[in-house]
């Protein structure tokens, strides 16, 4: 369950996210294995009565999951009532059609009802089981959880800021004056709650006002490639996603070069996906502190709070590059998640 999937327990799940599809499969399945064991008379029978069971059980289980998974826009904009009632009926109807398919002819017709029966009941279930899990990570304890993985983010970021300020307050004070400025709109950004999605536009400009008060401790040493043309802007990103790997890449990549660095910023849309790549120069494994690490490991819970499994953060270090690679699902602005 993602932290935005189901604010309210009298809401279904989201069928269209990729973590609500594999745990109905594994639910279901596990439901499957239940009965098998409490059916089974003789334990040298088992694997073959689950064998059995699986070819009853996997083409509706599959089929039902396909189905929701097409209709789930639809689904989540009846009412809790009617949805649950078309998932109990739909699932009811898709069991016992497969099982007069799978069944030879001539078998009772009592057979058929069982099989929808089961199938209700199987929703039911998961049903169930995602209402449970869904008040045990309730709106409040999430929203906590999200807060304090972002107060973690704030102290590095303004310690950082302020050192850059202070690096030129006395050189060029027009140039502190216009930075604080800067700090002042950050200070805006860090104080907001931060538990709503904001545009990837809005972040990109986080991003630069950053770069920009690192500018002024780095100078020339700090160089930025912008690749953003191809990616939309109205793109839905957690906040302060992309801000924290930046730092790391200044502070891993940039600080140490003997020489001028490039940080690399790239983002595009494929199908429905939004990729963002960061790249920066990599110094070897011993310049890795625990502080990337942990940076690192906070934006994979934050994804995983908003986009459970439809979300991933992935690194890699080749050829003198540290890559930062993000996938996250294209939504806009009002659009059903």
């Amino acid at each position: 369950m993602s932290i935005r999937q189901n604010p309210e327990p009298t809401r279904l799940p989201d069928f269209g996210n990729l973590g609500v599809m594999l745990r109905c499969l594994l639910a279901v399945n596990l439901l499957a294995l239940a009965a098998a064991l409490a059916r089974n008379a003789e334990l040298s029978r088992l694997p073959q009565e689950i064998v059995e069971l699986a070819a009853l059980v996997e083409p509706p289980l599959i089929a039902c999951v396909v189905l929701f998974y097409a209709f789930a826009k639809r689904l989540a904009a009846l009412p809790y009532l009617a949805a649950l009632t078309a998932v109990e009926a739909a699932s009811a109807l898709v069991a016992a059609l497969f099982h007069a398919l799978l069944v030879p002819a001539g078998a009772p017709f009592s057979g058929v009802t069982r099989a929808a029966l089961w199938g209700a009941a199987a929703a039911l279930v998961v049903l169930f089981y995602f209402d449970l899990r869904n008040r045990a990570y309730s709106p409040a304890v999430a929203e906590a959880r999200l807060m304090a993985l972002t107060a973690r983010i704030r102290p590095h970021f303004l310690f950082n800021s302020l050192n850059a300020v202070l690096g030129v307050i006395r050189s060029d004070p027009r140039r502190a004056e216009a930075a604080l400025e800067e700090l002042s709109d950050l200070f805006r950004v860090l104080m907001a709650e931060n538990k709503s999605l904001v545009t990837l536009g809005e972040e990109f400009a986080l991003c630069r006002q950053y770069l920009e008060l690192e500018h002024l401790r780095l100078g020339d040493r700090l160089r930025v490639e912008w690749d953003i043309d191809a990616c939309p802007q109205d793109a839905q990103v957690p906040p302060l996603m992309l801000q924290p790997l930046l730092e790391n890449a200044v502070y891993h990549g940039v600080e140490p070069a003997p020489a001028p660095a490039t940080v690399t910023i790239r983002a595009l849309r494929e199908g429905k996906e939004i990729r963002i790549a960061l790249t920066n120069p990599y110094h070897g494994a011993q310049a890795q502190h625990s502080g990337n690490r942990m940076a690192l490991e906070n934006i994979r819970e934050r994804l995983m709070l908003f986009y459970d499994l439809e979300a991933r953060l992935e690194t890699a270090a080749a050829d003198g590059l540290f890559s930062v690679n993000i996938r996250l699902p294209y939504r806009i602005t009002g659009e059903a998640s």
